[in-house]
């Protein structure tokens, strides 16, 4: 599956660095955003929509290399998250693509492979941060994000990918 689920191939080298440069300017944006909204957007998990769209409507090459830029620019550009975290979101968002392609084939049901992907990365991502903080290497709250919120994100974005994979096959 190294093609996009929607895009045809010829497409997708000019999508890709069209959507590069828009999740990058979004993540660079995402401050005065908050600020604008008075609402903290980090909250609804830009990276990780970032990256499940490119999965989407990008190829599976390019969805990688967002996963492990987007952490690295944000880190590089505003500082933020640190550089411990910025490292554990990459690792989580690139386990997420990386189960999502696992599992997209051998299951029909693509909501469902979009959540457990999700949420097997989720675990892996808590796991992995309480070991830091244990260890002293982040200085944070465990859940900072509200669980609902969470499964909120997961439910959109797999019920986007569903919603598009049956407007595909019509």
């Amino acid at each position: 599956m190294s093609n996009s689920l929607v895009l045809s191939n010829k497409n997708i080298k000019i999508n890709s660095h069209l959507f590069n440069l828009a999740a990058i300017i979004c993540i660079y944006l995402l401050p005065a955003f908050s600020h604008l909204l008075s609402f903290p957007l980090y909250m609804v998990e830009p990276m990780r929509v970032i990256i499940l769209l490119s999965v989407i409507h990008t190829s599976n090459r390019n969805s990688y290399l967002i996963a492990f830029t987007l952490p690295l620019f944000s880190f590089l550009i505003a500082s933020h998250p640190v550089a411990a975290k910025s490292l554990l979101i990459g690792t989580e968002l690139i386990l997420n693509i990386w189960l999502f392609y696992q599992i997209y084939n051998k299951l029909t049901n693509k909501f469902f492979v979009m959540f457990v992907s999700i949420l097997i990365s989720k675990i892996y991502y808590y796991l992995a941060k309480s070991i830091l903080i244990s260890a002293g290497l982040l200085q944070v709250e465990l859940i900072s994000t509200p669980v609902y919120l969470q499964l909120a994100v997961a439910m959109l974005i797999s019920g986007y990918l569903l919603f598009i994979t049956r407007l595909k096959s019509d």
